[in-house]
């Protein structure tokens, strides 16, 4: 893969999991709607938030830059966080933060990454997902973790690259990078299926 893609997210996780592969891009972000139909499973939530994400620059592109990104394939992926069947966002504020990370601590949640490339009429769509488990914390190093990474932008109100899922991860099954907002290993033999 020597053409480089264009990513349409702000994630510095995405961004940093794509430099790791050597994939090149270009970013390019459009705001979207992230809601979704009524009655859709967690896993195809995400597909069709990420594809929304996708088709929006696709159609942005199309439009300001006509046939200077034409041959590339946009990337976007959503991520979100599910315990006991309930979808856990960013959270709102401190004490939202405290209580989602309470909620999880000593417990197994599924960390769910929606994925689609789109490549001029080509469309691939899928979901990793990733079983994590979580060490019992104390309210202090709940409180210390989010005083000092400011999850504010994160689902879950984590990052598991950060100081907590160093000390507070018990146990993963699935992929590590799913986790961080991208299965990169998934997505390069996508990028394979397409033609450009």
């Amino acid at each position: 893969m020597t053409k480089p893609i264009i990513l349409a997210s702000q994630s510095a996780r995405r961004r940093t999991l794509l430099e790791w592969a050597e994939i090149p891009f270009e970013n390019i972000i459009r705001g979207t709607d992230e809601s979704y139909p009524d009655g859709l499973l967690p896993h195809d939530i995400a597909i069709h938030i990420a594809l929304q994400k996708a088709l929006a620059v696709q159609a942005y592109v199309q439009e300001a830059f006509h046939h200077q990104y034409k041959d590339q394939p946009i990337l976007a992926a959503d991520t979100i966080v599910v315990l006991d069947e309930r979808i856990i966002g960013k959270p709102d504020s401190r004490t939202d933060a405290i209580e989602t990370l309470t909620a999880l601590q000593g417990r197994t949640h599924q960390v769910i990454t929606g994925v689609a490339l789109v490549h001029q009429a080509q469309q691939i769509t899928f979901a990793d997902v990733t079983e994590v488990s979580f060490h019992p914390l104390s309210l202090a190093q709940i409180e210390f973790y989010i005083d000092k990474y400011q999850p504010y932008d994160k689902a879950g109100s984590y990052a598991i690259q950060e100081w907590i899922g160093v000390v507070g991860i018990k146990s993963i099954i699935g992929d590590f990078y799913n986790v961080m907002g991208l299965p990169i290993s998934r997505v390069v033999q996508a990028l394979k299926q397409l033609q450009y």
